[in-house]
């Protein structure tokens, strides 16, 4: 009988060998296919047991990988095996044993990767064959791969779950009992606790909850209100900053403990993120991005606060950008009168608790509210200001003491924030054309002048740079930009109607 033929190496196609260097193509395969971060995030811990006649058997460590690689992704590595190993017809996944012995383990598709690259590079040295055999169920071994999972495992054992993902600290006086409820907020406060209070078979109806405002009207104060709240019913709740995800995340990655985190932050019911407008890092954006679709996937409720809508967030990705969009967004405006009354005869309240002498006429009340409308931060500063004139003068407090004592945070109103496209859809408007026509590529006339002024008025009104606007006009480079701005800078200078019109415009567009 004739030997069977090699390929390029002393090995048979059925040894052990053969099959870790189909395993490596395969994995190159899929990688190229999915990308690295989707390969990173899903397949690291899938392994190869066995191949038998026309079925494949994989295992995972957790069914939660089961599940998912079973729901998105069985097809494609059926069809990356039934490349190099025709006879198979068929996937069968399995969760193993945290117990199981190096001995008769698989390799997992991270640790093939690693070895398919330094293979390509030379370097032997990561993964190392098993040797060679002609059983029909040989199986391949990486020793870099054994590690990895061991320092992982071993991780989670003596670490813990806090440690691996350690949530921001939470403070226990802010919570629903104590969130005055006004206009601006009577939504976003009725919304945050239906989700606190859902029983975990309710359908979950608002998924994510994004809260947005500006600073100091109570965005923190209700996400920790919901992390306290969940936690109460005895719902897997982790709040966390910005900040903090990205801190864990990038400590997992050195610590080498990524699965871990990324497993242990899939086993929450409750995901709180604060600040997500600091979110940072195309692959930090990423690993975000993997962890709503899997949450929100498997029923799992995001409450997600930020200080501006979605749409707004332009340093994050754009798929993150719409996975929040499409649940409930709430906006939370700023405080009206009868609400910083509310705020203001609060915190007196308190401050008279640790200071009995502390008084505050009703009209020095009604005077502070009147002045002070930003948000409920310097509403703090100006109790904190009239307690400490009203302890070191020892005189009464009277209108005239308190102008005195707040007048650093008595400030004019904010200018109005412009968004692009408010400018766009006016200068439609005023031109008679159709916003669509301003983002399009016609070069007509009619269409060119009103394009150029829309840019120019979002450079002098907006603090977007050149390539954001270009962006926000259909993908356009930035010099396309400055050559607008720059053309109706010149032509305003010297056409008295396109300069009245340049100013109607930002007036209308500032009231």
């Amino acid at each position: 009988m004739n030997e069977p033929r090699d390929r390029g190496n002393s090995t048979s196609p059925n040894s052990a060998a053969s099959k870790e260097e189909a395993w490596m193509r395969i994995c190159r395969r899929l990688r190229a296919e999915l990308g690295d971060d989707v390969f990173s995030s899903w397949f690291g811990r899938l392994e190869l047991d066995d191949l038998s006649e026309a079925n494949a058997y994989l295992s995972v460590p957790t069914k939660f990988l089961k599940s998912w690689i079973q729901s998105h992704y069985a097809e494609k590595i059926l069809l990356a095996l039934a490349g190099e190993f025709p006879d198979v017809k068929r996937l069968s996944i399995t969760v193993r044993s945290s117990t199981r012995t190096t001995a008769g383990r698989a390799s997992g598709l991270a640790a093939s990767a690693q070895a398919t690259d330094a293979h390509a590079a030379g370097d032997r040295s990561v993964a190392s064959s098993a040797p060679a055999s002609d059983s029909a169920h040989a199986e391949l071994k990486f020793p870099s791969q054994h590690r990895t999972s061991e320092r992982v495992a071993r991780a989670s054992a003596e670490c813990g779950d806090a440690e691996i993902i350690a949530g921001s600290p939470l403070d226990r006086r802010l919570n629903f009992s104590n969130f005055l409820i006004g206009r601006s907020n009577q939504l976003a406060h009725a919304a945050a606790q239906r989700v606190a209070s859902a029983a975990p078979e309710e359908p979950l109806l608002y998924n994510p909850l994004y809260l947005h405002a500006s600073v100091g009207l109570g965005k923190t104060h209700l996400l920790q209100a919901v992390a306290h709240a969940a936690s109460a019913v005895t719902r897997r709740v982790i709040y966390l900053t910005a900040e903090r995800f990205m801190y864990g995340f990038v400590s997992a990655l050195k610590a080498q403990t990524a699965i871990a985190f990324k497993e242990k932050l899939r086993g929450i019911d409750v995901l709180v993120i604060d600040d997500i407008q600091f979110l940072q890092g195309k692959s930090i954006q990423q690993e975000f991005c993997h962890t709503l679709n899997a949450l929100i996937d498997a029923r799992r409720q995001i409450v997600i606060a930020a200080d501006r809508p979605p749409g707004d967030l332009e340093s994050l990705d754009e798929r993150v950008r719409s996975r929040l969009a499409g649940g409930l967004c709430v906006e939370m405006g700023g405080l009206d009168e009868p609400l910083r009354i509310k705020i203001l005869e609060a915190r007196i309240a308190a401050a008279k608790q640790v200071h009995p002498n502390f008084e505050v006429p009703p009209a020095v009340t009604a005077y502070v509210a009147s002045v002070i409308q930003t948000n409920g931060r310097d509403l703090d500063g100006a109790v904190n200001r009239l307690l400490a004139h009203a302890s070191l003068n020892g005189a009464p407090l009277g209108v005239e003491t308190a102008e005195l004592a707040i007048r650093d945070l008595v400030r004019t109103h904010e200018p109005k924030r412009i968004k692009i496209e408010d400018i766009q859809k006016l200068v439609a408007s005023h031109f008679n054309v159709s916003r669509a026509d301003i983002l399009s590529s016609r070069r007509t006339a009619n269409v060119v002048r009103p394009r150029q002024i829309a840019m120019y008025l979002s450079k002098v009104l907006t603090l977007r740079s050149l390539p954001e606007i270009g962006r926000r006009f259909g993908g356009r480079d930035h010099t396309t930009v400055l050559h607008a701005v720059r053309k109706i800078e010149g032509l305003a200078t010297s056409d008295g109607t396109l300069s009245e019109e340049l100013e109607l415009l930002k007036r209308m567009l500032m009231e």
